[in-house]
């Protein structure tokens, strides 16, 4: 990898610049004395010198905000070192992916997905994919109130019958109910037992995130069709 130059400081994008901060100036553990080797020796010539500072600076904040640099607390505060996430990297660039997976995961989910992110947490995505579609299983199950006998797609096109599903929203036109029997069902058949159906690449982090993120999504659908059935359920009651 080339030196950094001042027009790739200039202009890269923030993600890509601080990457390539890490990898070639991570080493100099100090904000502050980079800052000023880059005025004194590495570009002292730039009329734009601050520019550049401001841009490095920033890159320097986006790796600690995503963990790639932290703390040395063997050294006073203004000593940081490269974190093992850092680390690994430095070391293998395609570990990146890891990082733009995690993203993917940063914000709230569905307390059902707990195991899920566990999992991917320790880097078993194979096993993160399934309890994500397992939760669902679970608590579609218990929404409807079904019997355990019921799995999968079997368990999905009987609560979300356009026909008689308890799940099903009966304001909807059929066509919206059977597309969402379909979405759950799908899900179900593509993630839920991926030992056998291989449909995840789990060697792929962002692909397994993105199956904990449908998770959450159809967990959200269902969550407004439970509400749904509580309110009819309070209506019918009150007549």
């Amino acid at each position: 990898m080339t030196e950094l130059n001042a027009d790739e400081i200039r202009h890269l994008p923030l993600p890509d610049l601080a990457m390539k901060v890490l990898v070639q100036w991570s080493g100099w553990r100090n904000l502050h004395n980079l800052m000023l080797w880059m005025r004194q020796t590495e570009f002292p010539d730039e009329s734009d010198v601050d520019v550049l500072q401001d841009r490095v600076a920033d890159a320097w904040a986006w790796l600690e905000a995503h963990a790639l640099l932290a703390k040395d607390p063997r050294d006073g505060s203004p000593w940081q070192r490269v974190s093992e996430l850092g680390t690994e990297l430095i070391n293998d660039p395609n570990a990146i992916t890891k990082l733009w997976a995690a993203e993917r995961l940063a914000g709230d989910l569905d307390a059902a997905l707990g195991s899920a992110k566990s999992n991917f947490a320790l880097g078993d995505y194979e096993t993160a994919a399934f309890a994500a579609m397992k939760a669902v299983e679970v608590e579609v199950r218990r929404v409807a109130g079904l019997p355990n006998e019921l799995l999968g797609v079997n368990l999905m096109r009987k609560a979300f019958s356009p026909k008689d599903g308890i799940l099903r929203d009966p304001e909807a036109e059929g066509g919206e109910q059977q597309a969402t029997a379909d979405l759950f069902a799908g899900a179900m058949g593509a993630y839920k037992n991926p030992a056998s159906h291989r449909t995840v690449q789990f060697d792929d982090p962002v692909e397994a995130a993105e199956v904990i993120q449908l998770a959450d999504l159809l967990l959200r659908i269902l969550h407004r069709a439970e509400r749904r059935a509580a309110h009819q359920r309070g209506m019918g009651s009150s007549d």
